[in-house]
C-alpha cells in the first residue's frame, strides 16, 4: 500500500499518514530514533526508493529512520490489514499441518470440493483474495479444531 501524503504534527507528537484506505496517525514514540525537542526533525519524505510504501525523516542530529506502511497500520489495527494478517497465520499453519498430514493432495482436493488450481491458489501464503472460510475448512480437512479466542486488550 503507498503512502500518498505525510505531515509531522508536532503538538500532537505524531506522524500523520495518509494511503488511498484512510489516514492514521503514528506517535514519535514508536519512531527509531524518537524525534525529540531536544532533536527535532530536520527533514521528512516519502521515500521512493523504499517504493512510496515508507517515509524516511532526518533529526537535526543527522540520525536518520524510516517508518514503513505495515507499522502504520498495525498500529493502528486497521482492519484489512489485521484480516490479511489472520490469513496469512492460518495459511503458515495449514501449509505445516499439510506436510504432517498423510493424506495426498489429491485427495485433500477431493474432500474440499475444489480444483486443483483453487487449491494451490488456497496453500499460496501471497494471495489475500481468499477467504477464511476455505482455509478453516481446509484445516478441518487436515484433521484439525480452530478455536477462536477474543480476550481483552493487555496495557
Amino acid at each position: 500500500m503507498k503512502i500518498t501524503s505525510v505531515i509531522a504534527n508536532n503538538r500532537k507528537r505524531v506522524f500523520e499518514v495518509k494511503t488511498l484506505r484512510g489516514q492514521w496517525p503514528f506517535p514519535y514514540s514508536k519512531a527509531d530514533p524518537v524525534p525529540t525537542a531536544a532533536d527535532p526533525l530536520a527533514k521528512l519524505y516519502i521515500d521512493p526508493e523504499l517504493g512510496r510504501e515508507a517515509f524516511t525523516y532526518l533529526l537535526a542530529s543527522g540520525a536518520e529512520g524510516f517508518v514503513h506502511v505495515e507499522q502504520v497500520l498495525d498500529y493502528n489495527e486497521e482492519p484489512g490489514y489485521m484480516r490479511d494478517l489472520l490469513l496469512h497465520k492460518l495459511t503458515v499453519e495449514a501449509l505445516e499441518r499439510l506436510e504432517a498430514s498423510p493424506l495426498s493432495k489429491r485427495e485433500i482436493i477431493r474432500r474440499l470440493g475444489t480444483s486443483p488450481a483453487q487449491f494451490y491458489r488456497l496453500i499460496d501464503p501471497t494471495n489475500y483474495h481468499k477467504s477464511v472460510d476455505k482455509l478453516l475448512a481446509l484445516l478441518q480437512v487436515l484433521d484439525c479444531e480452530v478455536d477462536v479466542v477474543v480476550r481483552a486488550k493487555s496495557a
